[in-house]
């Protein structure tokens, strides 16, 4: 029929108003968006339909009306002044460690071109390399690792700026960022990675001088260790270069130039940041179970709610008990179908202990019992039992009658 060319699209026509719309329609458009340019486009057909410009009984399509508005440039949302626009202008700290910054880049490493991710940690008023950390993915437990080094070697920081990463939006990173480290957490804007300019830029100087050159390279180890090892005898590179964001000054000249540094007590106290407090019910057989795995409680908690305290790196857990920190071990269920087993009673509170030293045996009404229906008929000696009588009061004459010679 028409050969191949029947078969290619037509060109069309495009049109700066609409095809379907009548031109007194366009032209009141035009007119009314002019005088009000907040007026919605409903409100804008109930005033044409008022006025007569579009007959009462003819449907007209909101969308056809709004993409008309768009062609002509006119205003299509309601205020012009929402938090969509934003403010942009540029900022940075004055102090180093006043802000700190991380982000995630993408690359591949090794011959086999396997894919990892690099999360940079950056100064924001110095632009000075804190720590590389390189893994597989995107991870909660990969940012906090990499944070803790950082806390470990450079201190604490007044403010987190970071994206809408999967590591950067859990709800462990906000408690150990606020809860642990009093900083404030704060997450750019989605999809405006210009506010997030510093961070951005860096990782496309890092992509230009490093990254790229790990992409298909068969003598790069693929390891995540290696790797980090790597990037991080970069940033040593890096932070001695010449900034022009400031003033042709290295980064570590203005980190070295910079305010007193905060750091945690100790090792322990800085080991103890990073734990999460979370509530959980023991079980009647004092099970616990947290992070998909069953974990063992001390005897007495069977039924209650307990404070569990867990560590985001290692994952060991603690729960109270009398007001000590008891450290809990996972389940073994196979270990302790053969360990031996306490004598305790249910409901008890641990193992029966015995009677006391001072306690002596008792004499319960079924030994009583017993000594009535059952008594021998002789005693040690060989001699009669009175049997009317208690075996007690029974002992004493004969003892008597045996002292008179």
């Amino acid at each position: 029929m028409g050969g191949l060319a029947a078969l290619e699209p037509e060109s069309r026509r495009r049109t700066e108003t609409s095809l379907v719309l009548s031109e007194k329609l366009v032209a009141f458009l035009r007119a009314e968006k002019t005088r009000d340019p907040r007026a919605s486009v409903p409100e804008l057909l109930r005033r044409a339909r008022l006025r007569g410009i579009v007959p009462d009984d003819l449907p007209v399509d909101r969308t056809t009306v709004w993409r008309a508005c768009r062609r002509m440039g006119l205003v299509t949302r309601a205020r012009t002044d929402t938090k969509r626009e934003g403010d942009t202008r540029r900022w940075r700290y004055a102090h180093r460690m006043r802000c700190l910054l991380c982000d995630g880049k993408h690359f591949r490493a090794g011959g086999e071109r396997l894919r990892r991710v690099a999360l940079f940690f950056l100064d924001d008023a110095t632009r000075y390399g804190l720590d590389v950390l390189v893994g597989t993915s995107e991870s909660t437990e990969l940012f906090l690792r990499g944070l803790y080094d950082v806390v470990h070697k450079h201190g604490l920081a007044d403010l987190l700026y970071l994206d809408r990463g999967p590591g950067f939006i859990s709800s462990d990173t906000l408690t150990v960022v606020q809860s642990g480290l009093g900083a404030w957490l704060i997450h750019g804007k989605a999809r405006y990675p210009a506010g997030r300019g510093a961070i951005e830029r860096f990782n496309r100087t890092a992509q230009d001088q490093v990254l790229r050159a790990l992409d298909g390279a068969a003598e790069v180890d693929p390891d995540c260790g290696a790797l980090t090892l790597r990037l991080r005898h970069y940033l040593v590179g890096y932070n001695d270069t010449p900034h022009e964001t400031l003033g042709k000054d290295t980064p570590r000249q203005r980190w070295d130039a910079g305010r007193p540094l905060r750091f945690p007590d100790d090792e322990t106290d800085l080991y103890f940041r990073f734990v999460v407090r979370t509530t959980r019910k023991v079980s009647a057989d004092h099970v616990i179970k947290e992070g998909g795995q069953l974990w063992e409680a001390p005897w007495g908690l069977g039924g209650r709610q307990v404070e569990v305290l867990r560590h985001v790196l290692d994952r060991r857990l603690w729960v109270f008990e009398d007001g000590r920190r008891v450290e809990l071990a996972e389940l073994d269920p196979h270990a302790n179908a053969t360990e031996r087993r306490g004598s305790g009673t249910p409901g008890s509170e641990g193992p029966d202990p015995g009677p006391r030293p001072d306690e002596g045996v008792p004499t319960t009404a079924a030994s009583l019992a017993f000594n009535r229906d059952l008594l021998p008929l002789v005693d040690g000696d060989g001699g009669f039992i009175d049997v009317e009588g208690p075996p007690e009061e029974q002992q004493e004459p004969r003892e008597e009658h045996e002292e008179e010679p």
